[in-house]
């Protein structure tokens, strides 16, 4: 597919499906689900910026998963250029889990 003619509602589509191939390796459940992806934006040109956080600061994947969503984003057709900014502000908490992901988990 030429990846000019991939949309920026596509591209974020086919982004999040592919950050949902990403685990916390602690719990079983992908990062998206979780709850550590603030946002993901497309600019027109392809761009991904991708706000994530981790379940807590000390995480022991911090150094790996933001690199880990960076290239799965990366990958997407249509991506130009993908980054991921590590925020921690709202701190992450188990509200911000999808019910898929309460029910995965038993809560």
């Amino acid at each position: 597919m030429d990846k000019s003619s991939v949309g920026t509602a596509e591209i974020h589509s086919n982004v999040i499906e592919a950050i949902r191939t990403c685990f916390d390796p602690e719990i079983p459940v992908n990062i998206y689900e979780l709850g550590l992806i603030y946002d993901v934006t497309v600019n027109p040109d392809g761009a991904v910026s991708i706000h994530m956080t981790l379940t807590s600061p000390g995480c022991p994947v911090a150094g790996t998963l933001p690199a880990e969503v960076q290239a799965k984003a990366q990958a997407v057709a249509g991506v130009t250029e993908a980054k991921v900014e590590l925020v921690w502000e709202p701190p992450w908490d188990p509200s911000r889990m999808s019910d898929a992901a309460k029910l995965q988990l038993g809560m």
